[in-house]
């Protein structure tokens, strides 16, 4: 592990300072392979594929996205760091089941998980504010697999 650390220092990817005996490193966000980076940290590691992994045996899912000011950000827009994670889900899945996902989702994000729920009909169908809103607004798809690819890999 030293010897990555220290490459990260070379390459300038990391700062590091000494207080007292332990040694802090910092991501070096002035880099300019930082973002680059922190992207593809942050599309392994991050809420798309933890919610990915948490909502994939979900019946009844048509999709998911995420929403609010955590796919802003993933969209590069500025603001405060977000507290919290919007989950969209449509389809008709249990409401139990679901909400079982979002807390295994919260506990590996740290984070709070907050899920609304729409039928398919009700999304494509629906002319509310909240909506009109969402779909004005980033949304990220998370990748989910569906019911025909289930089926598939079943035959």
């Amino acid at each position: 592990m030293a010897t990555e650390v220290r490459r990260l220092q070379d390459g300038d990817l990391l700062t590091s300072h000494t207080v007292g005996r332990t040694k802090l490193l910092t991501a070096n966000d002035q880099n300019p392979y930082f973002q680059p980076l922190a992207q593809l940290v942050l599309m392994a590691f991050g809420p798309p594929l933890v919610i990915s992994e948490e909502f994939a045996h979900l019946k009844g899912v048509d999709s998911i996205h995420i929403y609010g000011s955590w796919a802003s950000r993933y969209e590069g827009n500025t603001g405060p760091t977000p507290n919290d994670v919007d989950v969209l889900v449509i389809g008709t899945p249990s409401r139990d089941a679901v909400f079982d996902a979002a807390a295994r989702s919260q506990a590996r994000l740290g984070r709070e998980v907050n899920v609304t729920q729409r039928t398919t009909e009700q999304w494509e169908s629906a002319t509310d504010g909240f909506s009109q809103q969402l779909r004005a607004s980033p949304m990220i798809d998370v990748a989910y697999p569906s019911q025909d690819a289930e089926m598939e890999q079943g035959q």
